[in-house]
């Protein structure tokens, strides 16, 4: 079942992976021949997209995602979070044959992980099976990776977005690996780069060069804002009119799963209510620091604990 709705009107579309991320506390992520012992286990809804999207309709924007599901518990357990998260589900692609996707996850007790993928029906999506009128009036898509072939769906659409809508990218290490000529089609037609700095410098296979070297040669590409995520050590981001590095805040993690795309909900916000850059990455900061203290979306903050703490 496939279902298209042009009268939801989202300002922000997600296009990526749809996943249940299976998590679980272990005391230690091991190498090869190691041994250690998992602790508990939770399981919830995520995918990169997905994260984001859920974190933006907290925070009061109206959303909706492309993606696909199998006709599983898993894929009524995606569907059921977004729905009561208030995203629109106008735009889920729906597979009778399949799985849905699950991510694996091991997260020790600094909140650090380890994922494996397990794509299902995420590798399938083909560009007829989206409406284009369900996506011809969003402010902004905002693109994430996928393990296969729906990376060629998604390369695809660019030819159907409006002029007037944004394209958001977090390509994710999945898409860096893929390197620059891959991704490029769609680096090109991008106005908010969202990376980290280790996938920056794999992407731009250097590791040595400043990094505002290489977020010029971006901005020189045509993006229009660049935001390159730096983990406990802030955020650096730069556009053709400001550039800043804001500190991350303090606290108490529990697990990172989430943590750069709560980032992307705290900063994609902010971009739509019109804020410079630099109170942007605080709030994309605030956002993720609360994203972190709890697995999965279960601590993603709502608008009014937002507008409590700005």
């Amino acid at each position: 079942m496939e279902i298209f709705d042009n009268d939801l009107n989202a300002e922000v579309i997600g296009f990526g992976a749809l996943n249940v991320d299976k998590l679980y506390s272990v005391e230690n992520i091991v190498g090869a021949d190691e041994e250690s012992f998992i602790k508990s286990q939770t399981d919830t809804p995520g995918g990169s997209a997905a994260n984001t999207i859920v974190g933006l309709a907290r925070l009061g924007v109206d959303t909706s995602i492309i993606g696909k599901i199998a006709e599983d518990e898993d894929g009524d357990l995606i569907e059921y979070n977004l729905a009561v998260n208030g995203v629109y589900t106008n735009n889920l692609i729906y597979s009778d044959t399949g799985s849905t996707g699950k991510c694996l996850g091991f997260v020790d007790s600094n909140g650090e992980r380890c994922l494996y993928i397990d794509p299902g029906v995420n590798d399938e999506i083909k560009v007829g099976e989206i409406n284009p009128l369900n996506i011809m009036r969003c402010k902004i898509m905002h693109y994430t990776s996928f393990v296969g072939d729906s990376f060629n769906a998604q390369i695809d659409l660019l030819e159907l977005l409006s002029q007037e809508t944004l394209l958001s990218f977090d390509p994710g290490m999945l898409y860096v690996q893929k390197g620059f000529d891959a991704l490029k089609p769609i680096l090109e037609r991008t106005n908010i780069l969202l990376i980290n700095e280790s996938e920056l410098r794999l992407l731009c296979n250097n590791n040595e060069a400043p990094l505002k070297e290489l977020v010029i040669a971006f901005l020189d590409l045509g993006i229009e804002t660049v935001v390159v995520k730096q983990g406990s050590s802030g955020v650096y981001a730069i556009n053709n009119n400001e550039e800043c590095h804001v500190e991350a805040f303090k606290c108490d993690v529990v697990d990172t799963t989430g943590a750069g795309d709560s980032f992307n909900s705290g900063f994609l916000y902010s971009y739509l209510k019109g804020y410079d850059l630099e109170k942007s990455c605080k709030i994309a900061n605030w956002v993720a620091s609360r994203a972190i203290q709890g697995f999965g979306m279960e601590k993603f903050p709502s608008l009014k604990e937002l507008e409590d703490s700005f």
